[in-house]
């Protein structure tokens, strides 16, 4: 079965870069947030295809933005460091 939905076949699928919801509800998570993605990064420094990021929509599933998640801190391996959009 294809993962695409009809309606979505034939034209451009758009990925939002924001889901309108806060990074954190409070300051104690997002101290632990930075600390965390902050952490991530420290840790694969020396790792040029380790991106880490924190907040980001990430969409598993192409052709589907319906599904997607927003983890307060992820580790993609084979992605270069630097900035990534959603």
């Amino acid at each position: 079965m294809n993962p695409i939905s009809p309606a979505i076949v034939g034209r451009e699928v758009i990925y939002p870069e924001s889901d309108g919801k806060p990074m954190a509800d409070n300051t104690e998570q997002f101290f632990w947030i930075v600390l965390i993605k902050e952490g991530l990064e420290a840790l694969f420094a020396d790792r040029e295809k380790v991106s880490v990021a924190g907040d980001l929509l990430w969409y598993p599933v192409e052709g589907r933005p319906d599904i997607r998640r927003a983890p307060d801190a992820m580790v993609a391996f084979g992605r270069p460091k630097g900035p990534c959009g959603s």
